[in-house]
């Protein structure tokens, strides 16, 4: 199997950031139960867990604390989820099925939802600042101000608002590919980096590993509006073929579906060359990128 060593550590490293997630997503310490159960049924209803994979894999190159790895992926993956959440909202995408199961404001209601995302996005930044996951406070310091640039106006955020402006203006390549190193990029580079920063690496291996992330975040993009064409939402847990019913451009409106492929395969060969830095160690990132393009969900 290609991916054998990587779906390994995936596996392992979804079991390990659930277990703490549900943890710190705790009921008795909630004072509305309510919200803390949207929080827990969007945080803990399955998902591929790919970011915390690429933060804990990232420390382990860098010669990272794995606790403190383990902390910063959990608090990433709130935010993934809270953005997941909102994203279904009528107001945004109206989606009824993610993961497949009930949409968090179908199986609640929109402002339980809303505020169960804003729970999440508040958790990640409560764990992402505790001592257990460095003891440099400046470390923590860095990582908050990271995560904050890249799920804000300039990083997650911005890419979804220029989404929602795409129905309206047409858009070129190059307009999607800006909006969607924001939109869906930048939490990947945040995971790698993140792993750097946490390993006091050298600036060869955060530049290989900035090199690395921008491609396969791109790369995740374009398999994913590849699934939104080919597949089911049987195999994809969630709607399909909605970018096209919303006249909505994509990397396969863009560029058709064989030239959408053979780009996400380009981006895909130039994030293994930038794993040369890690010789052998570094097969697990390969296995990572090329996984991106070969999935089916």
């Amino acid at each position: 199997m290609p991916h054998r060593l990587f779906k390994q550590r995936l596996a392992e490293t979804a079991a390990n950031v659930e277990a703490l997630m549900d943890t710190v997503l705790d009921e008795s310490t909630a004072r509305s139960s309510r919200v803390m159960k949207a929080m827990r049924y969007a945080a803990l209803n399955g998902g591929k867990r790919l970011r915390p994979f690429l933060v804990v894999e990232c420390a382990r190159l860098s010669g990272a604390d794995p606790v403190g790895a383990l902390r910063v992926a959990a608090a990433l993956e709130c935010i993934h989820c809270y953005s997941l959440v909102h994203d279904d909202l009528p107001a945004m995408d109206d989606d009824d099925l993610r993961r497949g199961h009930a949409t968090t404001h179908i199986e609640f209601d929109e402002a339980t939802a809303i505020l169960a995302g804003d729970g999440l996005l508040s958790m990640a930044f409560e764990i992402l600042s505790g001592d257990e996951i460095h003891p440099d406070p400046a470390v923590r310091i860095q990582l908050v101000r990271d995560l904050a640039a890249a799920s804000g106006v300039n990083g997650m955020v911005g890419g979804q608002m220029l989404d929602l402006e795409a129905e309206e203006t047409p858009q070129g390549t190059n307009e999607v590919i800006a909006m969607q190193r924001l939109k869906t990029g930048k939490l990947i580079e945040f995971a790698c980096q993140a792993g750097a920063t946490l390993g006091g690496a050298d600036e060869a291996v955060c530049a290989a590993l900035r090199d690395y992330s921008a491609n396969i975040g791109l790369a995740f993009q374009v398999a994913d509006d590849l699934l939104d064409v080919e597949s089911t939402a049987q195999e994809t847990g969630k709607q399909t073929g909605k970018d096209a019913g919303s006249g909505k451009a994509t990397f396969v409106s863009l560029m058709g579906v064989e030239g959408a492929r053979r780009h996400a395969q380009t981006l895909v060969d130039s994030a293994v060359v930038a794993t040369d830095i890690f010789a052998e160690q570094g097969e697990t990132l390969r296995q990572a990128a090329r996984f991106i393009i070969d999935r089916k969900h």
